[in-house]
């Protein structure tokens, strides 16, 4: 991540990540190869993306109609937080790596069709409360 700097290598340019250096740089660390090839205005958009989902996700489990619409909004915005939480902590060496994927970035199948379905539940929680 630090050896993208400010404004990063480029797009397709990271050292790290393209010699190697960098486990699985697709699942796993995908946030320190864009750190790497985006820089720090780059992993801040990336950050702000998700912290403006978080934001949207609990916006939506505050003004839910029903008790179990709430819970249910509020829980896909805690599974998306503690994922991208514990992964940019993994990638940024302040947590240990226990291979958790970051929320619609990193590769793998059965993950992005979860956070998917998770994010279409709390649509559906949002768009309840135009009901009835």
């Amino acid at each position: 991540v630090g050896s993208g700097g400010i404004i990063g290598k480029g797009f397709m340019k990271g050292t790290q990540s393209r010699l190697g250096f960098l486990p699985e740089q697709q699942t796993d660390f995908i946030f320190s190869a864009l750190g790497e090839e985006w820089g720090l205005i780059g992993s801040l958009l990336v950050i702000g993306l998700y912290v403006a989902l978080i934001l949207w996700g609990l916006r939506i489990a505050v003004q839910a109609r029903d008790r179990f619409s709430a819970i249910l909004a509020f829980g896909v915005v805690a599974m998306l937080f503690w994922h991208v939480f514990i992964n940019i902590g993994m990638v940024l060496g302040m947590m240990p790596v226990v291979g958790i994927p970051l929320p619609l970035l990193s590769y793998g199948g059965s993950f992005i069709i979860s956070t998917l379905i998770g994010v279409g539940l709390l649509l559906n929680v949002s768009m309840r409360k135009y009901l009835f």
